[in-house]
């Protein structure tokens, strides 16, 4: 009997889930942490294409594109090369700086210099619609 009443105290516990609450209610199990757009397929790429030359601020176009403060010193943020451009414009990748130094097509918009990333080839255009998508969603962390 004894044994039969420690199972049932035993098999109640694991039921509640170690749950002190005493209304009754249960906590939903917590979702694994979704990647967003930046974490998952923008900040590598800034990691690995950008910030070996834009790295602490004091580089070529005093920006740091570690990814822990790229969006700070991207999004919104006006381009130091062309007045009246932003670097960044959530929701419109065709009028932010960062896509047309990406495109090459930063000189003929009143911009200068190399095109993006600096003495490697262009990126590929599946990796630019990545970027030009996470500006389209509003370039978000």
């Amino acid at each position: 009997m004894r044994l039969l009443l420690a199972a049932a105290v035993l098999s109640l516990a694991a039921c509640s889930g170690g749950n002190d609450k005493t209304d009754g209610a249960t906590e939903a199990p917590a979702k694994p942490h979704a990647a967003s757009l930046y974490e998952s397929g923008i900040a590598p790429l800034f990691a690995n294409a950008c910030a070996t030359c834009h790295l602490t601020g004091t580089e070529a176009g005093n920006l740091s594109l570690v990814p822990a403060r790229a969006i700070e010193n991207l999004v919104g943020v006006k381009s130091t090369e062309v007045p009246g451009l932003v670097r960044v414009q959530p929701g419109e990748p065709d009028q932010s700086y960062l896509i047309m130094k990406l495109e090459g097509t930063h000189v003929q918009n009143g911009g200068t210099g190399a095109q993006m990333p600096f003495g490697a080839p262009p990126l590929p255009p599946e990796v630019i619609a990545r970027v030009r998508l996470w500006i389209e969603k509003g370039a978000t962390p």
